[in-house]
């Protein structure tokens, strides 16, 4: 039950963080580029992926294994950013 509240508490977090950028960037500051904020996009996926899973699988699974779960899919993200990238760039 924490653990599902802290990935929720951090999701409020994480978009606070994202009005501060969307300010940012109307006042024409760009601090990042665009591959720092497609990887900034996707932790809200990360922390709505961990929340589903926690809910769905809360007993059919123990914590040890919902991490390297969770690991895994960050890095799935991370090389699928990755390969949009390379495909862009080539284009």
């Amino acid at each position: 039950m924490h653990i599902k509240l802290t990935f929720v508490f951090f999701l409020y977090l994480y978009h606070f963080a994202c009005h501060y950028i969307y300010k940012k960037l109307q006042q024409g500051i760009i601090k990042y580029s665009s591959t720092q904020l497609r990887i900034w996009n996707e932790v809200a996926t990360l922390f709505l992926v961990a929340v589903v899973f926690l809910i769905v699988l809360k007993n059919e699974l123990n914590w040890i294994w919902g991490t390297i779960g969770f690991i895994g899919f960050g890095i799935l993200l991370m090389i699928a950013i990755k390969i949009y990238k390379a495909i862009r760039e080539k284009q």
